[in-house]
């Protein structure tokens, strides 16, 4: 189907256009609609003339449908189609489905005075001219949320069975070609994992933007809590309870007040974030990247190496696993999306031509029209605010596991390094304190740079033979620019019980040392491996990387320290590295959050005594 411009028809003479869209499940219009035009609820069909909460060019409609797990579970779709679209017409379909689509808002009421589809992704919709060009857009609530009853699934069993149903649904309708793409970031870039990890015939794209790659990760570090243990349960709680519209349709009132009848929805998701066991079923069933193995949907992706929400965890293990065609940008950002802006107008990720891009990829595998730019499979940006293309991520020239020896830290959440900082009279640094709730959508950083001084004080008291919150091995300086890429390990053995906490350093020869990846762990008995985050990250020449080991100082975690003294022995870190000098040069810009994050995570750590070279052989 070639693009065209919107042709105004009256929501009259939609009804029979749109009346074959009943189909699967349920009606296409609320009840009391008539052939004369829709009821005063205005749920459908209506344009843009007639709501203006309905974009410009599209035309609306709901619809309700049953899950695919036989649970009884009802779905709600917003319906976007070109206006103008002939009855025998038919488009390929994007689809989103997530909990932030309720009429209402996105996580709270927003303050509409009538009913109407959800804004969210209506930067998608004009970036791309999507109804010009050619596509329905279609918005599904998650079970839990909006006009879909049932019980909330955070990622589990449940919801994929939601994502299943949508699918299927968007795929089977009389306006659809059974070509879907699925489009989100955050949350419902999430449900687009999903959708690739079904393995559904008509699934023939996915873009998923920053999403979580292992629902776990998100919640716990390897049995370690995160500040959100408790805020994301209460978060969606809080949205699945949102009030309906005045003027909605009875049965999706129903729906958005399901949690009123069924107050155990609310208290069955709160008690899973409190299983902190990996291996239990309530998280195996939700570990996203294992369950990509074998897959092969065409996946475009977006990574902030830096994210200080939805981080780059078991992201390589997602991408390993998964077999199809691959797109991505990845890069030195927050949580944003490839369109967004910041203040000063500068793209938040730092590329132009994410709309432009995006659509090319779904036209390729929707529409089968051949890409017009030749677009790198990975854009890529590094530490240094450069952008490289590459064919796959990560391209790794050299793996090498280097030997960090030992050493004893006691595990007292650095107290008796604070302690000793405000002995000295400098100012007492306090360890941030985390929010108390949040979404995946709007969360404040959950990941937070150490208090000043703290590391510098720490490698004092190393230097001195004290036994202090963790200890540190330093490199020697590297012979040449050398990243760090992929996702590095590291491997010990430890005596004693705890928390130990891990990270990486990238030591200047002034002393200054930038806190470039880290990750934490409960102590366990005998050999005990630990994956850091994904990371992207050029070392200069002339340039040392440090290693610290020892008790979690910062507020990003909620652990609770032993007191004890841990004992580590034959520590080991494993590392991907690739050579700068091989980079192909693809346009953009440095993300301006690369800044903000040098300045948050700088910190005073002057070089010891080189104990290991990162490239064994003589170059470092």
């Amino acid at each position: 189907m070639r693009p065209r411009r919107a042709v105004v028809r009256t929501a009259s003479a939609l009804v029979a256009a749109l009346a074959l869209t009943a189909g699967l499940g349920g009606p296409a219009v609320a009840a009391g609609e008539t052939e004369a035009g829709p009821a005063t609820t205005g749920t459908g069909p209506v344009t843009h003339e007639e709501n203006d909460r309905v974009p410009e060019g599209s035309v609306w409609t709901q619809h309700y449908f049953p899950s695919s797990d036989r649970s009884g579970t009802r779905l709600h779709a917003d319906v976007l189609l070109p206006e103008g679209l002939g009855r025998k017409e038919k488009v390929p379909v994007i689809l989103s489905i997530g909990p932030y689509f309720a009429h209402a808002g996105q996580t709270g009421p927003e303050g509409w005075t009538r009913t109407g589809p959800s804004a969210r992704f209506q930067d998608f919709i004009e970036g791309t001219d999507l109804f010009d060009r050619g596509y329905a857009f279609v918005m599904v609530d998650l079970r839990g949320f909006g006009g879909s009853t049932g019980c909330l699934d955070w990622g589990g069993p449940g919801e994929q069975a939601d994502v299943k149903a949508a699918i299927d649904w968007a795929a089977k309708q009389p306006w659809s070609t059974g070509a879907v793409g699925m489009y989100g970031k955050s949350y419902d870039a999430v449900t687009g994992l999903i959708g690739n990890n079904l393995d559904q015939r008509a699934l023939k794209a996915v873009v998923a933007q920053e999403p979580v790659w292992d629902m776990y990760q998100y919640i716990y570090s390897n049995g370690v809590p995160r500040p959100n243990v408790t805020g994301t349960a209460g978060a969606y709680n809080s949205i699945a309870t949102m009030p309906p519209m005045a003027d909605d349709d009875p049965e999706y009132q129903a729906a958005a007040r399901y949690e009123d009848s069924h107050p155990e929805c609310l208290t069955e998701n709160s008690a899973g974030y409190r299983i902190s066991d990996q291996r239990d079923e309530h998280w195996t069933s939700r570990d996203l990247a294992r369950m990509a193995k074998g897959s092969d949907t065409p996946l475009f992706v977006t990574q902030g190496f830096i994210e200080n929400n939805t981080k780059p965890e078991e992201m390589q293990e997602y991408l390993d696993n998964h077999r199809g065609p691959e797109r991505g940008w990845l890069g030195q950002w927050d949580h944003v999306r490839g369109g967004d802006r910041v203040g000063d107008g500068r793209l938040a990720m730092g590329r132009e031509g994410w709309y432009e891009e995006t659509l090319s990829f779904y036209d390729q595998y929707l529409k089968g029209i051949r890409p017009t730019v030749r677009y790198p499979a990975y854009a890529v940006e590094d530490s240094t605010g450069a952008w490289r293309a590459q064919r796959t991520w990560p391209v790794t020239e050299r793996s090498v596991t280097v030997p960090l020896g030992g050493g004893s830290y006691v595990d007292d959440g650095g107290a008796s390094a604070r302690a000793a900082l405000t002995a000295s009279g400098r100012p007492a640094p306090k360890a941030p304190q985390p929010a108390g709730k949040w979404d995946m959508e709007n969360a404040p950083a959950t990941e937070q740079p150490a208090p000043a001084g703290l590391a510098a004080e720490l490698a004092r008291r190393q230097h001195a033979g004290e036994v202090a919150s963790s200890f540190f091995v330093w490199s020697k300086p590297l012979r040449e620019d050398t990243r760090v890429t992929g996702t590095p390990q590291v491997s010990l053995t430890a005596r004693g019980e705890g928390n130990v906490m891990l990270k990486l350093y990238d030591v200047a020869p002034d002393g200054t040392a930038v806190m470039f990846d880290e990750q934490v762990s409960l102590v366990k008995s005998g050999r005990m491996s630990v994956d850091l985050k994904a990371t992207d990250w050029t070392l200069a020449a002339g340039h040392v990387l440090a290693v610290e080991i020892g008790s979690i100082q910062t507020g990003s975690w909620r652990d609770t320290p032993s007191g004890e003294t841990v004992q580590v022995r034959g520590a080991q870190l494993r590392l991907a590295l690739d050579d700068p000098a091989d980079d192909v040069a693809t346009p953009g810009d440095r993300s301006p959050y690369l800044d903000t994050y040098l300045r948050q995570y700088t910190v005073d750590l002057p070089a010891g005594p080189g104990t290991f070279s990162v490239v064994p052989g003589g170059r470092a």
